[in-house]
């Protein structure tokens, strides 16, 4: 606690001139409190929950027999969405034989880009009931192009949409359209 020390000064002829006083304030205790109420704060705020998306998956089947046959998707009902690096996006509605660098298509992550690709596929879909969106993100795309594009099936209602990895050969154009094809390693 605080204490306090009276110093007597005396001058000429003994008379007491002025009684000064040193306090000093001992702060353990204010420092102890201090602690308590941040632990306390600590304990019993609550910690901000991380963010989840809502992503509809089908139920998995209990029996293999249950398992429904794999569907064929004709390439007039879907659109192909690839996720490149460096916010880079492509897209193409072809199939193995008939994709190449100049079908392979460039686009943007924006409402005048990848929005209005989709909605003119949709558009032009033989069964727009059945319309697809299949999703395929490549090594080099980044998390938030990920989650940007499924924010994109939300706004256009593209209800049926399905995530895979890039096809052998879509990954081959791919890497000719951007220019980043590995060199052969040489060998010895």
């Amino acid at each position: 606690m605080a204490e306090v020390q009276v110093q007597e000064k005396g001058g000429k002829g003994g008379k007491v001139r002025s009684k000064k006083q040193n306090t000093r304030v001992d702060m353990t205790p204010m420092v102890d409190l201090g602690f308590l109420l941040i632990t306390f704060f600590m304990f019993t705020t609550t910690f901000s929950k991380p963010n989840v998306m809502d992503l509809g998956l089908p139920a998995k089947p209990k029996d293999e027999k249950q398992k429904p046959p794999p569907t064929e998707i004709k390439f007039s009902n879907s659109i192909s969405i690839l996720l490149g690096k460096n916010n880079r996006v492509f897209w193409h509605q072809q199939d193995a034989t008939s994709l190449n660098d100049q079908t392979l298509m460039e686009t943007t992550l924006d409402r005048e880009g990848i929005r209005k690709v989709i909605q003119q596929a949709k558009s032009r879909a033989a069964d727009q009931t059945k319309f697809t969106v299949i999703i395929k993100p490549t090594d080099d795309a980044i998390y938030k192009n990920f989650v940007d594009i499924l924010d994109e099936m939300a706004i256009t209602k593209s209800e049926q949409y399905g995530v895979t990895d890039i096809k052998p050969w879509e990954k081959a154009i791919y890497e000719k359209k951007v220019g980043g094809a590995a060199a052969p390693a040489a060998t010895k």
